[in-house]
């Protein structure tokens, strides 16, 4: 997947595309790779890299919703469940099966979770369970998670999710998409649509970041994908359109293992704010989250607030035995969902629907929004069935169900970090044969590795100090200190790739930098 190539297929003025997608998240990634195994022809430009937002910034799970059941959603459920069995069966080196705990404090609880949740098993039937909910003692729940607190604990229930590395799967879903035809661009700002004589949307305007050059991109049907950012899009093809979106913010703490010395996952089903709590073990260390916080305006890169800190550090402190503390954090991560807008003004976030829509404008904009990670497979399929609807594009059948995404290798090794990588890890393996210095850590307390830099801007598109440290290895997500000390290494490896100057090593370094500060809690 090379940036230079995908670009020169897009340059071509005479060339118009079956479809155009706007946004490199997890939706856009997912329609692009559809109609990609459809024997479409597809372009997808990402503002600025893929996963930036959102789809980077999830609580790791890949889950049917133990929420959404309590709402009695049990068609969102379903669909969801079905969707976590599908994706861990075609990204088994980024989704595995994840053990969870609930622990319970009253019997009455013992009994609605172990009910709840055995519903929550019948929903995946079809070969798609991950494993039997089941109620456990006392002694066994502390056996579980030993760092629980244990006053008046009467027992727990078992249940079973996926758990994955969200922006590596959104890399691995556009090297997929690449390798079957799509022409997947990231740091391509799309500036404006084009439309035919008659009105309707033929196509997008896009600037490349890097060069500035401008292109004008023709398409059949044009998608828009961008998450919180769908009204940008909207506007630009009918400037007087109301708001589609409601933006819901989202904040998870990064601990060291320590704090739940456990592979079972915590949940904590009843919160303050009537939302749900998970501590989730994800690289060696302990992801908590999250919050639902409504923000007025999205924003690309947006910041904790202190109440979502203090509020899940005063949640995870009521559990366990060693209380978090501020200092304790080693990295705070926000991303904001796009919901759809709520119809009736001060509905609550919780209250909105998780389920994703589809909008057409009267050009023939089509605009794909909510949902979540999990059902990613569906929203694309639903959204390229939309485009055929329309008859925009002619009616191919998907094939994505039983698709082998990039990097595809069953029962990784856990234990190695590389596992991540699935199929990759050759390559890896013949940058350091080749050169055997890029097997220098990029810091000492971490296994990444400059082979695994390298890696990223041969084969994986990234372009700068963020791209690598933020998606490509997560070390911003596990420790935002170590981040931010390997940026001028990191920054120096992508120089020689790239053939940048020291200019643009020191460039980056103070931009990554400033960047590691908002992960760092003082």
């Amino acid at each position: 997947m090379k940036r230079e190539e995908l670009i020169e297929k897009i340059s071509d003025k005479s060339k118009i595309w079956d479809m155009v997608v706007i946004g490199g998240g997890a939706t856009g990634l997912g329609i692009a790779l559809d109609a990609a195994l459809r024997g479409y022809s597809v372009a997808l430009f990402e503002l600025d890299d893929f996963a930036k937002s959102t789809s980077s910034r999830s609580t790791k799970l890949v889950h049917g919703g133990v929420r959404y059941l309590q709402k009695g959603d049990v068609a969102l459920v379903r669909e969801a469940l079905t969707e976590r069995g599908r994706l861990r069966n075609n990204a088994p080196h980024l989704v595995k099966d994840q053990s969870f705990v609930i622990p319970n404090y009253t019997h009455l609880d013992n009994f609605i979770y172990t009910c709840g949740l055995t519903l929550y098993d019948i929903l995946s039937w079809g070969g798609l369970s991950l494993g039997r909910s089941l109620f456990i003692p006392k002694r066994k729940t502390s056996r579980c998670l030993p760092t629980i607190t244990k006053k008046g604990l009467k027992g727990g229930v078992i249940y079973h999710d996926g758990q994955f590395d969200d922006s590596r799967l959104a890399i691995n879903l556009a090297q997929s998409c690449a390798e079957n035809g799509g022409c997947p661009v990231n740091h391509m700002k799309v500036t404006g649509i084009l439309h035919d004589e008659n009105g309707k949307v033929a196509g997008v305007k896009v600037t490349d970041n890097e060069s500035g050059t401008e292109y004008s991109v023709k398409a059949k049907s044009t998608i828009n994908a961008t998450g919180c950012f769908v009204d940008d899009i909207i506007k630009m093809d009918v400037p007087s359109s109301a708001k589609m979106v409601k933006p819901s913010q989202g904040v998870h703490l990064v601990f060291d293992k320590s704090f739940l010395n456990s592979d079972y996952a915590l949940m904590i089903p009843k919160t303050s704010d009537g939302r749900v709590l998970f501590a989730v073990p994800w690289h060696n260390k302990v992801v908590v989250g999250t919050t639902d916080i409504v923000r007025d305006e999205p924003e690309l890169e947006p910041v904790a607030l202190e109440e979502e800190i203090e509020f899940i550090l005063q949640t995870a402190g009521l559990y366990m035995v060693r209380k978090p503390e501020r200092k304790d954090i080693l990295s705070v991560f926000a991303g904001q969902r796009p919901l759809a807008a709520p119809k009736k003004e001060g509905k609550s976030t919780k209250e909105i629907s998780r389920s994703h829509k589809i909008f057409v404008s009267d050009n023939n904009l089509i605009t794909i929004t909510g949902g979540k990670w999990t059902t990613y497979r569906k929203m694309a399929e639903d959204t390229v069935d939309k485009a055929i609807n329309l008859s925009l594009i002619e009616p191919r059948k998907c094939t994505t169900k039983n698709f082998k995404i990039h990097g595809y290798k069953p029962n990784p090794d856990l234990k190695n970090h590389l596992y991540v990588y699935g199929s990759d890890m050759k390559l890896i393996e013949d940058i350091i044969k080749t050169n055997p210095d890029m097997a220098r850590k990029i810091h000492p307390e971490y296994n990444y590795t400059h082979a695994e830099v390298v890696l990223a801007v041969r084969h994986e598109m990234a372009r700068n100090v963020e791209d690598v440290l933020a998606r490509r290895v997560r070390l911003l997500f596990i420790d935002a200190k170590a981040a931010k000390a390997s940026a001028r290494p990191v920054a120096e490896t992508i120089a020689g790739e790239l053939g940048y100057d020291s200019n643009w090593i020191e460039n980056q370094t103070r931009t990554f930098e400033a960047l590691s500060d908002q992960y760092i809690i003082n």
